[in-house]
């Protein structure tokens, strides 16, 4: 069994953390207009937006470098606004047998908070954990608020 880990990482966001929650569970795909250097394409494979059990294919740039992660939209808390997608194809798993992201938008006390979650399990100790993916997140979230401030 290979190592697991887990990061997280938050962006405090300066609009309605609603707007972003609604946006990233029924337009995805609008993330590629708003972050254009960092996101070719996000498209529905399989589904409907924003339900359990649907497709959705990520075409981006990390590290200078193409790439494509296929994912299921595993699951939806709606009353805590957070999304789970686990990688089922693509270069993600190449290197990692186990791959999820966590989306969570926190609005509870006048404050606006995306929390990232990365959880792993590695295929070999020798993998990197995925810093730059994390940072590539957490500028993804902030190119999305930029569009909204």
């Amino acid at each position: 069994m290979g190592e697991t880990g887990r990061l997280i990482g938050q962006v405090e966001l300066k609009f309605d953390g609603n707007v972003f929650y609604e946006m990233f569970r029924y337009r995805t795909d609008d993330i590629s207009d708003m972050s254009p250097d960092k996101m070719r394409e996000i498209a529905l494979h399989d589904g409907k937006w924003g339900t359990v059990g649907s497709h959705v294919v990520w075409r981006f740039t990390l590290d200078g470098k193409e790439k494509v992660s296929k994912e299921v939209i595993e699951a939806i808390d709606e009353e805590n606004k957070t999304i789970t997608y686990k990688a089922v194809e693509g270069d993600l798993l190449e290197l990692y047998k186990i791959f999820k992201f966590i989306i969570h938008v926190d609005t509870k006390g006048g404050n606006n908070m995306v929390r990232v979650t990365l959880e792993y399990e590695k295929l070999s100790k020798d993998i990197p954990d995925p810093n730059s993916l994390m940072d590539f997140c957490l500028n993804v979230v902030k190119d999305v608020e930029a569009c909204y401030v």
